[in-house]
């Protein structure tokens, strides 16, 4: 029997990258799609020939009991999907970032059952083999210590960009580009370099008319003793998504736009560190290129096994984290450390401190120290 999908939203995401990544994969049957604007869902339905269109999530779950679904909605509408599909019994596939804080976040995991159903979130670039590869050696500490890391995202939105109501404000996105644009690149990092331990943080809203930054900048501490600086921009004209690992063997680069290949990573190795040796650190397969089709497989091949997929419990919360400690140093004015974000924390509930007018007049005065 083919494990009978769903898609929640059929926005520019789900059109471009879920259902071509759903109905590339013979084990899927996509069964409905779902959207609140029904004329987006029915053409959604027809040009990806579907048999089955809703305008709510309760009708389609109700309607189709699917086994899967995904979720490529606004930011502010991903916890209640979640949860209702959780609750219905599919295992979910969400974009990012997962939820608007990470109360949310610890709520709709309450809603996973001990063998599932479970919700992983989309952070494609964790899944490339170069990056793999990565997490291989450091594993194996062949690259050496990780010593010092550069995250750039400096990409360029028009004023246009932001005229669509949900994009940068705190109840429908839950922040700037922290949120949703530099999370795909500090996620990655995370990914490779694992816990971080304090970050301190500005941000500030330079040039564009938004409640939240369009600026970000950081320093991050790791648990392993490695440091991470981040730019995120959303006002830079030459755009680049950018990270450089500094590791005691070697230098390991990538840079691309809004998605890498193998070829787009660089690998120096230290002076005195053999070419030989070099040689044998990327990987050898040039299976990536931006698509969410390698985690849409990981997810479909955790359905098959019933296991817990990766992005998802505290691998999944990682990410969402940092972003609510840089907001918590910006708006605070101080390094914060990661044992701080727990429940009774304002940071913890909402990546605005639960101020949203004093979040916004603070980042637009270029982020005010409180007090």
């Amino acid at each position: 029997m083919p494990i009978r999908a769903a898609v929640i939203g059929t926005g520019a995401i789900t059109r471009e990258k879920h259902l071509p990544a759903l109905l590339a994969d013979d084990r899927v049957e996509v069964v409905a799609v779902a959207d609140i604007h029904a004329e987006s869902a029915k053409a959604a339905a027809a040009e990806f020939g579907i048999r089955a269109w809703y305008t709510s999530t309760t009708e389609l779950l109700a309607a189709e009991h699917p086994d899967l679904v995904t979720i490529g909605t606004p930011p502010g509408a991903h916890r209640d999907a979640i949860i209702e599909s959780l609750d219905a019994g599919a295992w979910v596939l969400c974009e990012k970032p997962p939820t608007l804080s990470l109360e949310d976040y610890d709520v709709v995991a309450a809603h996973e059952g001990p063998e599932g159903p479970f919700v992983s979130y989309i952070f494609q670039h964790r899944f490339g083999a170069t990056a793999e590869r990565l997490r291989e050696h450091l594993r194996d500490g062949t690259l050496g210590r990780p010593l010092v890391v550069q995250c750039n995202t400096l990409w360029h939105r028009t004023p246009e960009y932001f005229a669509v109501p949900w994009r940068a404000r705190w109840a429908t996105e839950g922040g700037g580009p922290t949120m949703g644009h530099g999370i795909h690149q500090t996620d990655m990092v995370l990914s490779i370099l694992g816990d971080w331990t304090h970050v301190t943080a500005e941000m500030a809203t330079l040039d564009r008319e938004t409640e939240t930054e369009d600026v970000a900048f950081a320093i991050v501490r790791f648990a392993n003793g490695a440091m991470m600086s981040v730019s995120n921009s959303l006002l830079s004209a030459r755009e680049t998504s950018y990270v450089r690992f500094d590791f005691e063997r070697a230098t390991v680069e990538v840079e691309h736009l809004y998605g890498y290949a193998n070829d787009h990573w660089r690998w120096t190795p230290a002076p005195g560190v053999a070419e030989a040796r070099s040689a044998q650190w990327p990987a050898e397969t040039d299976d990536f290129s931006g698509a969410h089709d390698l985690q849409m497989r990981h997810m479909i091949d955790s359905y098959e096994r019933r296991e817990r997929p990766r992005v998802s419990g505290l691998d999944g919360r990682r990410s969402l984290e940092l972003a609510a400690g840089m907001y918590k140093s910006a708006l605070e004015g101080r390094t914060v450390t990661r044992t701080e974000l727990v429940p009774g924390d304002l940071y913890y509930s909402a990546m605005n401190g639960g101020d949203p007018a004093e979040a916004t007049r603070r980042i637009h005065a270029g982020t005010q120290l409180r007090g």
